[in-house]
């Protein structure tokens, strides 16, 4: 599959499958909402991801298939002498591709634009139930150095 599967940055033909992969999941399940025609919010957000720069949604194809994505957003700062960051959020893997390197080869995307843009890190949150996800980010560097915290409305 690694011969077939790209890499690319998503367009609004993709909102409907990255939609999906992000319901397709216990916790997405709960707190997202995929219907044909999707609701307007979707289109909405990512009208406004594709028009902030540096902020931008990845996808990971195979057989013209979206089987994975995640959010890459850089993040100009003032603490750490003035020190870019990258944030990753919203990583799914279809449950049918998982363990195949799908996801290392989005993170390794992910970093390569990081670093290209000069961030200092690259950063992320995860939800304390995802004990697999844990382990998938160490493996590729990652350690759990704060404590997370979200004030939700």
């Amino acid at each position: 599959m690694e011969d077939t599967l790209i890499i690319r940055k998503a367009n609004k033909e993709d909102l409907q499958s990255i939609v999906r992969l992000l319901v397709d999941d216990e916790l997405g399940s709960k707190r997202e909402r995929y219907v044909e025609p999707l609701p307007a919010n979707y289109y909405e957000a990512f009208a406004a991801i594709e028009a902030q720069v540096g902020n931008q949604i990845i996808l990971a194809i195979d057989d013209q298939t979206v089987i994975g994505c995640l959010q890459l957003t850089i993040i100009p700062g003032l603490a750490r002498q003035g020190m870019k960051r990258a944030q990753i959020e919203g990583v799914r893997v279809d449950k049918r591709y998982r363990r195949k390197g799908i996801g290392e080869s989005l993170f390794k995307e992910a970093i390569a634009i990081a670093k290209s843009e000069k961030c200092g890190l690259v950063q992320l949150t995860s939800d304390k139930q995802r004990a697999d996800a844990h382990r998938f980010y160490e493996r590729l560097g990652f350690f759990a150095s704060h404590e997370g915290m979200k004030l939700i409305f």
